[in-house]
């Protein structure tokens, strides 16, 4: 990628992928982002996030300043047009900047014809943005999610809709997991904050969240394994696991390794396979397992067949990160409100029964299942384990620290862990 690239027009195209042709920007953006500078690459990243996170209220701003929309082939302004109001409406860039940057993207776009029109509608937005901000922000447009999932919040969680819509609009904080095979967690701290960065602990004994995001490569021995990027919540799923040496332990659908490697560390003498379905995201368990200097055994195989991947293999511990709706990390993923539709819920319901009903032969008699999601959605959580457990009499729920029946459902907390959920199975 050109050094000189306008980043305008390249999150529009980016924006343009995901909304109309359905592809993930989590899939997408990394190869954006791998010829930019680090500054440039969170700025684009910024601006990609932004807009999923504000989409309707940016959609309807566009229909208070257009008459028509654009379509076919000039259907990317549209998204130009976006990059420009969240621009004006969200971040710092100087308003003459975002404006003069925005513009020039339709040069790059090889729509130069439409610069005018461009100029001419941001700068109304200008003219007339406290008056144009109020009348869109009316409604449930205001919540900024799509109606059918506003709806099932609304009648799963009464009295918590608002916080976890609340969070969900919010951009997320990074956590760490301090590796206890090398640091203490305030061992670790220090040093940290030996490089003027702050960090708080969490209620998880490895956690901390930082002050301010930072780059990777700023933590201190990042390369050498001693902290590794996790959220608060998926750092529950092994400690809940509670993983001994010597055990053999199943981590299913592993991938990016973050719970392998944390296991690992736990329980540095335990025989762990971790298995995914996605060939292509067991390169990040590999490299996560290299960096941290551990070893398991990783393969390719469908959570659903086993028997293709483990033989009659039988496990003392499983922890299945069941794939869901991914409705409890909106924040790190605001495509997800885009991307999901309604009908998706029963079909990952139906493919998590599945997978449970699968592996559940798998696991010894005395052994331990920790089911987890990144759901908030009762049918693949509290109703996924109830149904279960109706159906195994060999299978009982262990309670959970403030854990409801069959389970303990977490909501994304502003300053906390991202929405999860831990059902702990035991086998008679």
């Amino acid at each position: 990628m050109k050094k000189n690239t306008n980043l305008r027009s390249l999150a529009a195209q980016l924006i343009e992928r995901v909304v109309d042709k359905g592809e993930s920007l989590s899939a997408i953006l990394p190869g954006a982002q791998k010829n930019l500078s680090d500054k440039d690459g969170a700025l684009l990243q910024e601006l990609c996030f932004g807009v999923m996170r504000t989409l309707p209220q940016l959609e309807a701003l566009i229909g208070k300043l257009m008459e028509r929309p654009l379509t076919g082939k000039q259907r990317v302004l549209h998204y130009l047009i976006m990059v420009g109001l969240y621009q004006l409406l969200y971040t710092r860039v100087p308003p003459h900047a975002a404006l003069a940057e925005t513009v020039a993207g339709a040069e790059e776009l090889k729509r130069a014809n439409l610069k005018g029109l461009l100029n001419g509608v941001l700068r109304q937005f200008q003219r007339q943005q406290e008056t144009l901000v109020a009348e869109v922000d009316q409604g449930t447009q205001r919540y900024l999610h799509p109606g059918w999932l506003l709806k099932r919040l609304q009648t799963a969680w009464p009295e918590q809709w608002q916080q976890i819509v609340e969070a969900n609009n919010q951009r997320p904080p990074m956590w760490l997991r301090v590796n206890r095979q090398h640091h203490a967690r305030d061992a670790w701290l220090a040093l940290l904050e030996a490089t003027e960065k702050h960090a708080f602990a969490g209620d998880a004994p490895d956690a901390l969240r930082l002050e301010a995001p930072t780059a990777v490569g700023q933590l201190p021995g990042f390369e050498q394994g001693w902290v590794t990027v996790q959220d608060l919540s998926a750092q529950r799923c092994a400690l809940l696991l509670e993983p001994q040496d010597g055990e053999s332990i199943l981590d299913l659908c592993a991938a990016p390794g973050g719970k392998t490697t944390h296991i690992l560390e736990i329980a540095p003498q335990a025989n762990v396979l971790a298995v995914d379905i996605d060939e292509q995201r067991l390169t990040r368990v590999r490299e996560n397992l290299q960096r941290l200097g551990m070893q398991a055994d990783v393969r390719q195989g469908d959570g659903r067949t086993p028997a293709d991947w483990c033989g009659e293999q039988q496990f003392d511990r499983i922890l299945l990160d069941a794939p869901c709706s991914a409705t409890g990390v909106i924040r790190r993923h605001p495509d997800i409100k885009w991307l999901r539709r309604d009908r998706d819920i029963a079909e990952l319901a139906s493919l998590q029964q599945e997978i449970l009903n699968a592996v559940w032969p798998r696991l010894k008699r005395g052994g331990t299942l920790l089911y987890a999601t990144c759901s908030v959605l009762p049918e693949e959580n509290h109703q996924q384990i109830s149904a279960f457990l109706a159906a195994h009499p060999n299978a009982i729920a262990e309670a959970l620290p403030q854990g409801q029946d069959n389970g303990w459902q977490v909501f994304p907390a502003i300053d906390g862990g991202d929405g999860f959920f831990y059902a702990k199975l035991m086998k008679k």
